[in-house]
């Protein structure tokens, strides 16, 4: 009984260790030379991916159009489902769905209207992430960017 207890125990560790094994994880600083931003553009200069019990917590700090700081907060699933986004005045809830290993999409909205989506992709390496997002600006303009991004 003991023993059927313990690898119950270390199989449940195991697949929480897979669960959150994404290579999405850990700090990834703003590489602007790397970087394709409208003029005044806002931009997300550091974004951090951590478990936050069976959920992802993804920190974003960044800049605004104006070069003030920006901090959004979003705790959920890369299950494809709306999830609450905290401190970004364009979007409410975000989603990230789970396309491949190394793919996530991530759809931003605001009163249930689309606001912004876009890829999140990390190299085979797990050294670089880009992101590619198309979203409406406050004008009602389209804007798209890609923002590269470094592991830390």
């Amino acid at each position: 009984m003991k023993t059927r207890t313990i690898a119950l125990t270390i199989a449940m560790c195991f697949a929480v260790t897979l669960c959150f094994a994404s290579p999405q994880m850990g700090t990834w600083k703003l590489n602007e030379a790397k970087s394709k931003f409208p003029p005044k553009a806002a931009k997300n200069t550091t974004v951090v991916y951590e478990a936050a019990g069976d959920s992802i917590k993804v920190t974003v700090d960044g800049v605004d159009s104006d070069g003030k700081p920006t901090h959004n907060e979003w705790t959920g699933k890369f299950d494809g489902k709306d999830y609450p986004l905290i401190g970004d005045a364009a979007s409410d809830t975000r989603s990230y769905k789970k396309v491949s290993d190394n793919k996530l999409e991530l759809t931003n909205k605001k009163g249930g209207k689309v606001t912004a989506s876009g890829t999140i992709v990390v190299s085979a390496d797990g050294k670089t992430r880009t992101v590619t997002v198309s979203s409406t600006d406050a004008a009602g303009k389209k804007v798209s960017y890609t923002a590269v991004y470094d592991k830390q």
